[in-house]
């Protein structure tokens, strides 16, 4: 907490907050181009916005992309909103707000997730059929081989397929890279969306990060929001402590 509230502290910071409210998934290029400093000033800021979890970040090639990150935020919420009074945190409030808003910006949803675990480990249960149906409610199919095609299986022995689509980057054990479409969408290219898994060791634990690109709508957006919620804290339950949660998150009113 002492991170978050250190990095909110400070106006530029708030500012590139503000810039990526505006436009999420910014390169450093873009946000300096309405801050009247250095570079090597805006990384620094934005360093810190990463070591208190407020912005995440993506590779693509050679662009490194930042994303607001409500996680954190919302722990604030959790932990000091409900004990002291609003207005004493009013501004707080609104850069929570912000930053929650941002995530419905088509086309674009990042979850960053933390597991006591490996990235071999975490690899797997993104990709073992077993496994995957153990925490998911349904197996994913495929070689994971780049160029294959994938499949979203459900477990209840219909061999029935919700989602299908193919693994566009395959290096195990940090980046998995898959197109996702329905069924009867299957070769519409416009239909496809595009989840990325980032793995990353960040200490003795692993650090997820989903990126769901290309989402149709903000419908379709706040679908994905609330599934990959539920599916990582479910996957985090399986790796931490070897059973997934009690209750399917998805299935609870």
């Amino acid at each position: 907490m002492d991170k978050v509230f250190k990095a909110l502290a400070d106006d530029t910071r708030r500012r590139l907050l503000d810039r990526l409210h505006e436009h999420n998934g910014q390169t450093l290029g873009e946000l300096c181009e309405r801050i009247a400093m250095t570079r090597q000033s805006v990384t620094q800021h934005l360093t810190l916005l990463e070591a208190a979890d407020l912005v995440s970040t993506v590779r693509r090639g050679r662009e490194k992309l930042h994303y607001l990150n409500p996680v954190p935020l919302h722990e604030i919420q959790e932990r000091w909103i409900d004990k002291f009074e609003r207005p004493r945190l009013s501004a707080l409030g609104a850069v929570k707000r912000r930053a929650e808003e941002a995530m419905s910006d088509k086309p674009t949803f990042v979850y960053v997730t933390y597991i006591e675990s490996t990235p071999e480990r975490v690899w797997d249960a993104l990709t073992d059929a077993d496994l995957t149906a153990a925490y998911w409610g349904h197996s994913n199919v495929s070689d994971w081989k780049q160029g294959s095609r994938w499949e979203h299986v459900r477990t209840d022995g219909s061999g029935v397929a919700d989602v299908v689509g193919t693994v566009v980057e395959s290096e195990r054990p940090t980046r998995l890279v898959t197109s996702w479409a329905a069924p009867e969408d299957e070769g519409r290219d416009d239909k496809y969306s595009r989840v990325t898994f980032d793995i990353r060791q960040h200490g003795g634990i692993v650090r997820l990060t989903v990126t769901h690109e290309n989402l149709a709508d903000d419908s379709e957006r706040a679908a994905a929001a609330s599934g990959w919620a539920a599916v990582l804290s479910n996957l985090k339950s399986l790796l931490e402590t070897g059973s997934p949660l009690p209750q399917e998150p998805w299935l609870v009113p």
